[in-house]
């Protein structure tokens, strides 16, 4: 059995962040969200695996390499433009040959991984199988519609009127059937290949569809406020760790926060969950629960919760900083106290609050 992971995709919803770094890049607990699905494929003892790449190739090649350091073999897949999902099957065909495979969505998040679910489907062998979760807004999802016995009966890619509220999770189990399910489908409106048009036609063709409901965490990271609840979800499970780390007698550090080596914390203090990450500087400051500091960022007279840090970030002098996602190489300061007034250098669609 293969894996499909798609990496391409602009990530428009977490711009201007995507605008320099791939979303699949974006870092969860500071490992990046893709990390998390290439690592739940290994562990579900699936070692081939081909990546879509898009635009951020390259980015993506560099944090990926071969796959070896994750247990996997890489094999990357070109893809010209985003053309749909079912387009993706479609450019892999060669890599994928006639094995059965598991798509899997770079920037999903699942907890639990997906052994059972590939277990399952190995054993019972349907033509295809989906995962589905209820969702309170199926609007902006592919939404699946069941019969009265529980089989999947109908599926619809983000329908005004949905008939169920139950969404298709970024992971699909498919046999060799759904290679001429995507040849025989045309562009939605949208001018994309839909993965949920090449599973209807294998349901019209009366194929085996099959899903399971699943109950656990799953986020689509797409945006920032998913990310940060991905973030929040992640951090819960942070062991303590401060060993090759300096912090000094004046900083009070409670709870679960993992302190990376060469990290420096003085006259601080951090309650987690938190990771602060290597040869970050933190001083005169709070940093307060489900907060992600990437590596060599400083935080100084500052106070910051709830937030995801990217690396060579500085926060200063800055009263208070929540549910954030603050890019690369950001500088964070207070606006001078006279003449009254905001200086903004902004990035396309940016979103700021200020308090007048």
């Amino acid at each position: 059995m293969k894996a499909l992971v798609l990496s391409g995709g602009a990530g428009t919803r977490l711009r201007p962040i995507t605008h320099t770094s791939a979303k699949q890049l974006v870092p969860v607990a500071n490992k990046p969200v893709l990390f998390y699905g290439l690592e739940a494929i290994a562990e579900a003892g699936i070692t081939e695996v081909g990546i879509i790449v898009g635009d951020t190739a390259p980015e993506i090649r560099e944090a990926v390499g071969d796959g070896s350091a994750l247990g996997i073999e890489v094999t990357y897949i070109p893809q010209d433009e985003p053309l749909g999902l079912a387009h993706a099957v479609l450019i892999a065909r060669d890599f994928l040959g006639d094995d059965d495979f598991v798509m899997y969505l770079g920037d999903n998040f699942i907890v639990g991984g997906i052994t059972g679910l590939v277990d399952e489907f190995r054993t019972d062998k349907p033509d295809a199988q989906i995962l589905l979760t209820q969702v309170p807004n199926p609007t902006s999802f592919g939404v699946a519609e069941l019969d009265a016995d529980g089989r999947v009966a109908a599926l619809e890619e983000k329908p005004k009127e949905p008939k169920s509220d139950l969404a298709l999770v970024g992971v699909y189990l498919f046999t060799p059937a759904i290679h001429e399910a995507v040849r025989s489908i045309e562009p939605s409106w949208r001018g994309e290949l839909e993965i949920t048009h090449a599973i209807q036609w294998l349901i019209d063709q009366k194929r085996d569809v099959r899903s399971t409901t699943i109950r656990g965490y799953w986020k689509d990271t797409g945006n920032v406020t998913d990310m940060l609840e991905v973030n929040r979800t992640v951090l819960e499970s942070v062991e303590p760790f401060q060993e090759g780390a300096d912090v000094d007698a004046d900083s009070e550090i409670i709870g679960r926060v993992r302190i990376e080596p060469g990290a420096k914390v003085s006259g601080s203090r951090i309650v987690g969950p938190v990771i602060i990450g290597a040869r970050s500087v933190i001083s005169g400051a709070y940093v307060g629960p489900f907060t992600s500091v990437s590596e060599d960022v400083r935080i100084e007279d500052s106070e910051i919760e709830y937030s995801i840090v990217l690396r060579g970030a500085s926060i200063a002098g800055v009263r208070r900083v929540e549910a954030s996602l603050i890019g690369r190489d950001v500088e964070v300061t207070p606006a001078p106290r006279s003449p009254s007034a905001h200086r903004l250098v902004l990035g396309d669609h940016s979103k700021v609050q200020i308090s007048s």
